[in-house]
């Protein structure tokens, strides 16, 4: 049985897990038989098409893929079917399933797109696509922008909440997305046409067998936009063009060799701050960002050691124009990185996990000079699953070419109770090693340390997202200390980065979902975060204390389907200094859809029924009713 339990690549869902597909019945027998023995597996293929009762596998939580069930750890996982039924390129649109999450977008789909876990900013929550490391080096704080990702070609997003730098190092601070890029054998694509000469179009097509696979998805999505200044009148456009590529090839039973390769790019007009008010307006410059990631190693998967070594790189360039076409700052960020990930069953229930890896990353900007540095990573962490109780201990250790060593340490516990619900636990701490704008820039600062948290979350469950009756309920809290912020000295009179912040996030995160009907779910998530800067005792700009998402969809025997999401965000503010409000929203989205048979299927949409007029970021626009409709097919 341990062909099926090869190691689990970082991407989710490897493509020699799609190519030998064994049944879910066989899935479910497997890991039911584990469970029964008391056994860890090093790694659980989940198909695309399992059933929701069948196990749920999350790569974020230990960076093995893992049962839902056995770990302790807040996470969710979003799966391409229901990506494809919320339909359209956003990231947002999903994103706003997931509890603890918030989001804020200076205008419209291409624009920066910030992502905020339980409080945390977007530059500290750590972003892999198919297991790579896609922040951009080049960028002040080192963040992921998702204004730069098109859902046309995601398969799989796995969101773990809280700090797990044990398992993953720098970054992981507010918790770890894992985007996995599809893997769809034969043929399908879908296209879709709508408001403001919005276009967007997806296909993938993947072949094979047991031994040898290789899939590719494309996407291309443009639009005219509208304004992204709110008092502007000119339509700020976008078009995005992203291309993945996965492949597989069994070297021998136990060995196998794997490659992931990514390319996207996009051009967006952005407004500025022309003169002489110096104020947010119309104006005709361009930003063009150019993306590429990719990874390729080997896979060992024995009877009781499982191994994967991989050598990843990354790439982002970005360009801005003037109106007449003047190159006005460009940027250059890289990242390399060599890794090590394993596990080894030591007996019964008892697996030892480890790793190791060094990454080596690079920047220059048009005022900045070439710099790099280096950073080495090794962690071990224990392992214990008996019957309904799980439990994992680790530490990991960083050493930095600038600040030196940095210790994490992580923990947590699982145990399943009564007809299907499970109490859960999980301690951890995270850390953010200064970026090399921070440290190596005209304001950089050489002495910086790295940020660090400590977070905490108990919670309970029942069920399994997304089918049956699901309700989940979890407490949590993060304190973070060393914050990288922009301060003035009589040294340095233009400014520098300083460690001077500190911030505590704390709250509470409800999940509830049941099947009212055959064919009928309804479902929602409610979260609140208090996230306070503990220096001024202000809140943290753009955090909403409250936000929520109920949903509802039904499928008929005959095809049709509809379904609606209801967003709810409160107020925040848009500065630190607490004195711009940004005043709360609600958003409702309809959604219909209509299958022709096994292979085709039409679909359309309502964004923003109601035409609600909001902002994200002070003073940019944001999309008003927007109709869409396109068609679906699979061969």
């Amino acid at each position: 049985m341990y062909k099926y339990l090869f190691f689990l690549t970082a991407s989710a869902v490897p493509a020699a897990a799609l190519a030998q597909s064994p049944s879910d019945q066989a899935l479910a027998e497997i890991i039911d038989r584990q469970d029964a023995e008391g056994a860890t597996p090093a790694a659980v293929y989940a198909p695309a098409a399992a059933p929701r009762d069948a196990a749920v596998i999350t790569v974020t939580a230990n960076g093995l893929g893992t049962d839902l069930r056995n770990t302790g750890q807040s996470v969710t996982v979003i799966e391409r079917d229901e990506i494809e039924q919320l339909q359209g390129a956003d990231p947002a649109r999903v994103l706003n399933r997931v509890p603890g999450l918030s989001l804020s977008r200076s205008g419209g789909i291409g624009r920066v797109t910030s992502v905020n876990l339980r409080g945390a900013s977007s530059d500290q929550v750590l972003v892999l696509i198919d297991g790579v490391r896609v922040a951009d080096q080049a960028s002040p704080s080192g963040g992921f922008d998702f204004g730069n990702l098109l859902l046309g070609t995601a398969g799989k997003i796995d969101v773990l909440r809280g700090s797990n730098s044990t398992i993953w190092g720098s970054e992981a601070v507010g918790g770890v997305i894992d985007i996995s890029t599809r893997t769809d054998r034969g043929l399908s694509g879908s296209i879709e046409y709508g408001a403001r000469d919005t276009l967007f179009a997806s296909a993938a097509a993947g072949a094979g067998n047991d031994r040898v696979f290789f899939g590719l998805t494309g996407s291309w999505y443009e639009t005219d936009g509208f304004s992204a200044a709110a008092s502007g009148t000119e339509a700020d456009g976008s078009q995005q063009f992203a291309l993945g590529t996965t492949a597989f090839v069994n070297l021998t039973p136990s060995l196998e060799l794997f490659a992931h390769g990514n390319f996207a790019e996009g051009e967006v007009d952005i407004d500025g701050f022309p003169a002489p008010a110096f104020v947010l307006a119309d104006t005709e410059d361009t930003q063009k960002t150019t993306r590429y990631w990719g990874d390729v190693g080997l896979a060992y998967y024995g009877n009781d050691l499982t191994l994967r070594a991989a050598y990843s790189r990354s790439d982002t360039e970005r360009a801005n124009r003037n109106g007449a076409g003047t190159e006005t700052f460009a940027s250059d960020g890289s990242s390399e990185r060599v890794s090590l990930r394993g596990e080894y069953r030591l007996l019964g229930g008892l697996a030892l996990a480890f790793g190791g890896d060094h990454e080596w990353t690079a920047f220059e900007t048009s005022f900045d000079a070439s710099a790099d540095t280096e950073i080495s990573g090794a962690y071990a962490q224990l392992g214990w699953v008996m019957g309904r109780l799980a439990a994992h201990a680790g530490a990991r250790v960083d050493d930095h070419e600038q600040f030196g060593t940095h210790v994490s340490f992580g923990g947590d516990v699982s145990y399943g109770f009564g007809s299907d619900w499970r109490l859960r636990a999980s301690v951890g701490e995270g850390f953010k090693a200064p970026t090399l704008y921070q440290l190596l820039s005209f304001y950089g600062n050489t002495e910086l340390e790295p940020e660090e948290s400590t977070s905490y979350d108990l919670g309970i469950e029942k069920g399994q997202r997304g089918s049956g009756l699901h309700l989940a309920l979890t407490g949590f809290r993060r304190d973070s200390d060393n914050l990288i912020g922009f301060g003035f000295t009589a040294e340095r009179p233009s400014g520098v980065y300083l460690n001077t912040a500190r911030a505590r996030a704390q709250g509470v995160e409800a999940e509830a979902g049941i099947d009212l009907l055959r064919g009928l779910r309804l479902a929602g998530i409610y979260s609140y975060v208090d996230a306070e800067d503990r220096t001024t005792g202000l809140d943290l700009a753009r955090r909403p204390e409250h936000f929520g998402t109920i949903y509802a969809d039904w499928h008929s025997a005959f095809g049709l389907g509809l379904g609606a999401d209801l967003r709810i965000v409160g107020p925040s503010w848009d500065n630190g200094a607490n004195t711009n409000r940004l005043e709360g929203y609600e958003l409702f989205d309809l959604r219909a859809s209509f299958g022709i048979g096994d292979n085709l299927e039409l679909f359309g949409r309502v964004e923003n029924v109601f035409d609600t007029d909001y902002q994200t970021v002070a003073g940019y626009g944001t999309a008003g009713r927007s109709v869409f409709g396109g068609i679906r097919a699979k061969m």
